[in-house]
């Protein structure tokens, strides 16, 4: 299982909803993605990511299935636009 968790630093936190809206609505249209939440960070401190994603994917293929799928991609643009830097971080588990 690949764990896929990317995280957002904003231009305006005002979009954090939006943003988390887009990303759910990803559930159940996308083959191989078996979890996704989304969390808008209450902190906002200096160091936090302002929106984060964690998900779960069947494998590695999967997650190159994801990221090209055109659900994903119309999801891109709003982030791109949205977003003043982009952490991610992509690990397998298990066997």
């Amino acid at each position: 299982m690949i764990k896929h968790i990317v995280m957002w630093k904003l231009r305006n936190k005002a979009d954090a909803e939006i943003i988390k809206d887009n990303l759910e609505a990803l559930v159940g249209k996308i083959p191989g993605l078996l979890k996704l939440e989304v969390g808008i960070d209450f902190s906002d401190s200096e160091q936090s990511a302002d929106v984060v994603m964690y998900s779960e994917l069947e494998n590695r293929e999967a997650l190159t299935a994801y990221q090209k799928h055109p659900e994903h991609q119309t999801v891109i643009p709003l982030l791109k636009a949205a977003t003043v830097s982009r952490t991610v971080v992509d690990y397998e588990v298990g066997d």
